[in-house]
């Protein structure tokens, strides 16, 4: 790579926390204790249980040993010609750094490697929707419980850097509201959806249905920002239909999988577009992460045609209307030159997925990526600090 200045200091869009062991059960409801996460020790060795079944989603949920961050980096750039498999390139596993852990030690690390402020996202919550997603009481009283310990561990604004995203789920939009205000009243500046289809008591239904609009018209009113990151959805449930397994299980390789044109994330923006969210609530800013943005291209494209089409459907061209609201931060492997002209620099976000194996070991080498795809200094700052430090402060 070229050899760039490095913007200082950055605002990272995707931080990670590893969860403590009671994340889920520190404050679990009595009444869904058992229905929702257990610790179980089977064969000698501890097991997250959830919904009574042994979870797969992650191989290790204690963390108690971890693979360097941005062990993967080459992998996920497509460089291992060898086909060393994955389990060996995460190389010696280390006992969990109390920087995955503690807020304060990780103030101190953000101070060392120059991060003014970063969202901090789950590492196992985001495959625990789907988990139990056949008991749904169970499941909005499992995120209430891991919201309560989030608000305790890490906070929603703490030091005014750390910014904890509470996990709300859509499958009941009453429970939503509430859940709402009550990370509201302690300083949510960003919410956490799961991408995809929305399954209900009364079947599946798009985010972008009129009985979720209580929920968009109070993050609008609250100023806050909405985020999807990358983690399981109920698309996993569509593999059976390729002969591929329904369990998601991180890291293990799957080639089938990486070929399917299916993409949540893709499908839920064309779904909180064209169902008309972004029209009914201008105000919202929507931010995608760890999605990638290869998908951003073809959304577009498909939108672009259809309205084209049918314009007299449209309050407005949807193609403007999702590049005024929504922003993307890319995987260091996309084209971020292709990006830049679909999204505009102003719509871009750094998103290291510090301390994860398939992040960046320094936030700061994006800079790098940022220049070999033809962006600007002025455009890199963008980028890599004033988007994202803008996301956690209130719309008006």
């Amino acid at each position: 790579m070229t050899d760039a200045p490095v913007i200082r200091p950055v605002f990272d869009a995707d931080n990670h926390y590893y969860e403590a062991l009671d994340a889920f059960t520190r404050y679990a409801e009595p009444e869904f204790a058992k229905r929702t996460m257990q610790w179980a020790e089977i064969n000698g060795k501890q097991r997250l249980l959830v919904g009574g079944k042994v979870n797969k989603f992650l191989g290790n949920p204690t963390f108690d040993k971890l693979a360097k961050p941005g062990c993967l980096e080459e992998y996920f750039r497509g460089n291992n010609p060898d086909g060393t498999d994955v389990l060996t390139l995460f190389g010696q596993l280390e006992p969990t750094d109390p920087a995955y852990r503690d807020r304060d030690v990780r103030v101190e690390v953000m101070d060392k490697m120059d991060i003014v402020g970063a969202l901090f996202f789950p590492t196992l919550g985001v495959g625990m929707e789907q988990a139990l997603s056949d008991d749904l009481p169970a499941m909005m009283s499992a995120f209430r419980s891991f919201n309560r310990w989030l608000d305790d561990d890490w906070g929603f604004a703490y030091q005014d850097r750390i910014f904890g995203v509470p996990y709300l789920t859509l499958s009941d939009a009453d429970n939503a509201v509430a859940e709402l205000e009550w990370v509201l009243d302690r300083g949510a500046r960003v919410v956490l959806f799961q991408y995809g289809p929305v399954l209900t008591e009364t079947g599946w239904k798009s985010p972008g249905d009129r009985v979720y609009d209580p929920v968009w018209a109070r993050i609008e009113e609250a100023g806050i920002t909405v985020a999807f990151h990358g983690g399981d959805s109920a698309y996993s449930k569509l593999m059976p239909m390729w002969g591929e397994s329904s369990v998601t299980e991180a890291f293990r390789f799957a080639p089938l999988r990486a070929g399917l044109s299916w993409d949540a994330i893709h499908d839920t923006f064309a779904a909180i577009t064209l169902h008309g969210v972004l029209d009914r609530f201008p105000g919202i800013r929507y931010v995608a992460v760890e999605t990638g943005s290869g998908w951003v291209a073809p959304l577009l494209q498909k939108m672009g045609k259809a309205y084209k089409q049918n314009p007299k459907a449209f309050p407005r061209d949807p193609r403007e209307a999702f590049q005024q609201q929504v922003y993307v931060s890319p995987f260091y492997e996309n084209d971020l030159a292709e990006l830049k002209e679909l999204m505009s620099a102003d719509h871009i976000l750094l998103g290291s997925d510090w301390p994860h194996t398939e992040g960046l070991a320094d936030p700061h080498s994006f800079t790098k990526d940022l220049t070999e795809a033809g962006y600007t200094p002025a455009e890199q700052q963008l980028v890599m600090h004033d988007n994202g430090a803008a996301l956690v402060r209130p719309a008006r």
